[in-house]
């Protein structure tokens, strides 16, 4: 830190990686470059009051503030709106499976240490993906069950309620979840049988059943060849499901997320159902016709940060070059958020790349209190380091208050 300039900023932190215990929500920032929604300034003074951000102003000589942020660059705090990594804490060996709260606090050190402050965990309301690792029903009732019990800390824990569209138990278990949820909350409907979607291609899918379940390549095959026939079954369930989701989305009761669109007339399916989000589309036209409908695009961050699709789908790099992605979701991996935007920096500028990782999701989330530096929002803030080949966090000051 510049000696001259912390005479006039008492740290109550210590060390390279500093943090304010407990987090205070009366207290001044100082000496920071601020990304605001259209520029960095060079140095500000960010002052908080209540948990919110009172003022962001230029720090001129003298101004006093509790905590020196030594020219760091001051973010809002990362939003997080599609996250499966609290399922990978869970169970990070098949036959390993951990307890619920200790998963999520464990997880919630790494989400801390990535600048995530708000982070929506998917919840998987389905009947079959694959053996070993399978999702349950039941396995989405404790999770969403382990958010609600977790209560405040410094990460905004909340759900993303997935429904396989083709499971009829599926939705009854979801229905009884949603009726005790609070209005908007966040629905995303999914179909994940191989030969459409993510897995157009159904070999994308038996090469991920044998890496992740231990199936053989016979075991997995036959396996995809049993989800491709049991899908023209279900064809009443996916329709009820649909219809379903719709009355709740133009009721207002939901906030509707489309996952994995891959063409225009899915996109316009999806505003006539109401929809709110076009959530990984598949290909460039399904992007393109989700902003024409004025629909919020999510991308995965680790596409980006591979500069690829893990599923051979669009490049979410080539799709937010183009302005066509709202915000990035960490997916499974959420160290990947900030290295992701760094990439895009070149291609859209700072300001714009940070909003894809928190005004962005917020507007993907209808959440109107946080994901900018400005006065009245929660004082989510984070430190980073540009420097080196990846950005680094080195503080991370969660606000909150009510």
């Amino acid at each position: 830190m510049d000696p001259e300039r912390n005479h006039h900023c008492e740290s109550r932190g210590g060390g390279s990686g500093w943090s304010l215990a407990g987090t205070p929500q009366d207290y001044v920032l100082g000496h920071v470059r601020a990304v605001l929604p259209d520029r960095v300034t060079d140095d500000s003074r960010i002052v908080v009051r209540g948990g919110r951000i009172e003022a962001v102003e230029d720090h001129l000589a003298g101004a006093s503030c509790d905590v020196d942020g030594g020219g760091l660059l001051c973010i809002p705090g990362l939003i997080d709106v599609h996250s499966d990594a609290l399922e990978r804490e869970r169970a990070p060996r098949p036959s390993a499976v951990l307890p619920w709260d200790f998963a999520l606090l464990s997880l919630e050190g790494k989400l801390s240490a990535a600048a995530v402050t708000t982070v929506f965990h998917g919840a998987a309301f389905q009947h079959k993906t694959a053996r070993g690792t399978e999702r349950t029903v039941g396995g989405a009732a404790e999770l969403c069950e382990a958010v609600r019990a977790r209560g405040a800390g410094p990460v905004d824990h909340r759900v993303l309620h997935r429904l396989d569209v083709r499971s009829e138990e599926g939705a009854k278990a979801l229905a009884a979840e949603l009726a005790s949820a609070e209005a908007g909350a966040l629905v995303s409907h999914e179909d994940h049988t191989p030969g459409i979607g993510q897995y157009v291609d159904r070999r994308q899918m038996e090469r991920y059943l044998v890496g992740a379940d231990g199936l053989t390549p016979e075991e997995a095959e036959q396996h995809v060849t049993d989800m491709i026939a049991e899908r023209g079954e279900l064809l009443d369930v996916r329709e009820e499901n649909l219809a379903w989701l719709g009355e709740l989305a133009r009721s207002g009761r939901i906030r509707l997320l489309g996952h994995d669109p891959e063409s225009a007339e899915e996109i316009g399916a999806l505003c006539t159902r109401g929809g709110s989000v076009a959530e990984f589309p598949t290909t460039t036209a399904a992007a393109l016709a989700a902003r024409e409908h004025g629909l919020p695009v999510v991308a995965g961050a680790p596409n980006v940060l591979r500069g690829h699709s893990h599923a051979g789908n669009v490049s979410a790099r080539e799709l937010a070059a183009r302005g066509l992605v709202t915000a990035l979701a960490s997916d499974y991996l959420p160290s990947g958020l900030l290295a992701a935007v760094f990439r895009l920096v070149d291609d859209l500028g700072l300001p714009a790349a940070i909003g894809l990782v928190t005004s962005g999701p917020a507007e993907v989330a209808g959440l109107t209190d946080r994901g900018r530096l400005e006065p009245g929002l929660r004082a989510d803030l984070a430190l980073v380091d540009p420097g080196g080949r990846w950005p680094l966090v080195r503080a991370v000051l969660p606000g909150g208050a009510a």
